[in-house]
């Protein structure tokens, strides 16, 4: 079901992204990754919003993941934009080589 169908309407949508790198992926490769991720925000208008960060839990939940990525998209139509774009696929190009696993989640904020 998507957002639309859910609400009625457009709605916002949050696309969480979670990183897990191959051993053998290098400090600068993912410093790299890092840069090329966040610099989206200026390349691609649809996104509203992005935030980041490496795991700093405690908990040892993380099953090897250590970086997430929270973008803000204010609804379907935009979110395709951004996953179709070619600067997005580029990115992805980049990641690739050094990318062992990765989820993704996209839900509809609720208050």
């Amino acid at each position: 079901m998507t957002a639309s169908t859910l609400l009625g309407a457009e709605a916002p949508i949050r696309h969480v992204v979670s990183f897990k790198f191959k051993p053998e992926a290098s400090p600068s490769d993912i410093q790299a990754i890092e840069g090329a991720f966040a610099a989206l925000k200026a390349k691609i208008p649809q996104i509203q919003s992005l935030e980041w960060g490496t795991n700093i839990s405690g908990e040892k939940l993380d099953k090897g993941f250590t970086h997430m990525w929270v973008l803000s998209f204010s609804g379907e139509a935009e979110l395709k934009v951004y996953l179709e774009h070619p600067e997005h696929k580029a990115f992805v190009s980049l990641l690739k080589p050094s990318l062992e696993d990765a989820f993704v989640v996209d839900f509809c904020p609720k208050h």
